[in-house]
């Protein structure tokens, strides 16, 4: 296992880290009961499989359904194993006071801690950052009151898009940026990563599969989707000699960024977890295959977004923001 300074905040991550939303939630690209949440005595031995491993690093939230609980009750007799990073709860901020605000952020992280098992959370997270609120500030100076007491030891955010992730760089004061980037969606790489680098902002890539899109399952996205499908076709025809697979290609892309310090892998199958320890060992795509990735674009970015995506896959419901 490679670990990798995870920017100020000085923590060595596990350049791959174990993403959980799947041991909360059924979850992804649904072909074959693939991606259904799996019983807990699975999840809790993928658990504990990942820390024999070496990944020290998990990424929940509390809108991960049941995950925090399934994580704090498999590994409450190793949380000096990892480093625990988890997500507030959506908060609401119109209409509410500073007092009220800092409330809705104090019982969130209580619950964290209480389902967890533990007494400190090592990074807290805004889940979903929105620019309006990044710039407001009020959030994160309530999770600051959490840090000065102890129960928070790094403060981060977790964005979507483009300018949320700018928005949160430009404000200051975290510790740590979790965003969407993949071989597909590599727009982040003009101006938000080469700056979370310049400011020793730690690098968090969740997506790095695109819900599954870039894996076999590409072949089922429906016509809808159809600028997608075809430029991942396009990508999976690059596999060979140096890559094996699409999902190989796809790991080994991410982390080939300098500004890069853990990518997530979002599963509840130890299989996947063993390949994608596999690809990462492997080292950095070439320059030329980076470039031939790089020729490969999707126009409407709407199909690069999961969001928008319709629930089932089998409508394209474009008006979806």
């Amino acid at each position: 296992m490679n670990y990798r300074r995870l920017g100020r905040t000085g923590l060595q991550v596990s350049e791959i880290s174990l993403g959980t939303v799947e041991l909360g939630l059924d979850y992804g690209v649904p072909v074959g009961g693939e991606h259904l949440r799996p019983p807990e005595e699975r999840a809790a031995h993928l658990l504990n499989r990942a820390l024999d491993l070496g990944v020290n690093f998990i990424d929940t939230a509390r809108g991960y359904g049941a995950s925090e609980e399934v994580i704090g009750r498999a590994l409450q007799g190793r949380r000096k194993e990892y480093i625990l990073a988890t997500k507030l709860a959506p908060i609401r901020e119109e209409g509410q006071g500073d007092q009220e605000l800092r409330a809705q952020v104090k019982a969130s992280i209580a619950e964290s801690l209480r389902m967890l098992q533990t007494d400190v959370i090592d990074l807290l997270q805004l889940h979903h950052a929105p620019v309006d609120v990044v710039r407001r500030g009020r959030v994160q100076a309530a999770a600051r009151d959490a840090q000065r007491a102890g129960y928070v030891r790094f403060i981060g955010a977790s964005t979507y898009g483009e300018e949320a992730p700018l928005a949160v760089l430009e404000a200051g004061g975290y510790d740590t940026l979790q965003v969407a980037y993949n071989l597909a969606d590599r727009a982040l790489a003009e101006k938000a990563l080469p700056l979370a680098q310049q400011q020793d902002v730690g690098v968090i890539v969740r997506s790095v599969l695109l819900r599954g899109v870039l894996t076999h399952r590409y072949a089922h996205i429906p016509d809808q989707l159809a600028e997608l499908r075809s430029a991942v076709a396009q990508l999976n025809s690059l596999v060979g000699a140096e890559a094996g697979s699409l999902p190989e290609m796809a790991y080994r892309f991410v982390l080939a960024h300098p500004a890069v310090n853990a990518a997530l892998i979002g599963t509840s199958r130890l299989d996947e977890l063993e390949a994608a320890l596999a690809f990462a060992s492997r080292g950095p795509l070439s320059p030329a295959l980076l470039a031939r990735i790089g020729a490969i674009t999707v126009s409407d970015r709407r199909q690069l977004n999961p969001s928008a995506w319709p629930a089932d896959l089998g409508e394209w419901q474009g008006s979806r923001p």
